[in-house]
């Protein structure tokens, strides 16, 4: 469970680099702009583990 937290920031930032990397070399936008909504579900869900992971160790 303790590795849940930086797998899903990787994740994120993983995505983000792809997305910027395809804008810096003119890639295509529809392909920039389904990494952007991976990228955001991502961060919602990266926010859901942290949180949950918060919560489990204050109890």
């Amino acid at each position: 469970m303790e590795y849940l937290g930086p797998v899903a920031v990787l994740a994120v930032l993983v995505v983000l680099v792809l997305g910027l990397w395809n804008m810096l070399r003119g890639g295509s936008p529809n392909r920039s702009q389904s990494l952007m909504r991976w990228r955001v579900g991502l961060q919602l869900l990266a926010v859901i583990v942290l949180m949950a992971g918060l919560w489990l160790s204050t109890r």
